[in-house]
């Protein structure tokens, strides 16, 4: 599977209506510095201490959001 790695902080500037909002998502402990990653289909993982969380997904034209925020491609 492929993912592009971001901050929470990348991550909350790209939330749109239809996915979870910021207040959702800092009631599962999203943080600015937090690290994300989205794959292709917009699942939303946050890293926890020993494993990766599940803990949303993006919806519309995620992908060239994330590639315009981040810089980075899929790896």
């Amino acid at each position: 599977m492929q993912f592009i790695e971001m901050s929470g902080k990348q991550l909350l500037r790209l939330v749109t209506e239809g996915g979870p909002s910021p207040q959702e998502l800092a009631r599962i402990g999203l943080k600015d510095e937090s690290i994300v990653r989205v794959n292709r289909q917009g699942d939303i993982e946050l890293r926890r201490p020993n494993h990766w969380d599940l803990i949303g997904g993006l919806i519309g034209d995620f992908e060239a959001r994330i590639k315009r925020e981040t810089g980075l491609d899929w790896v």
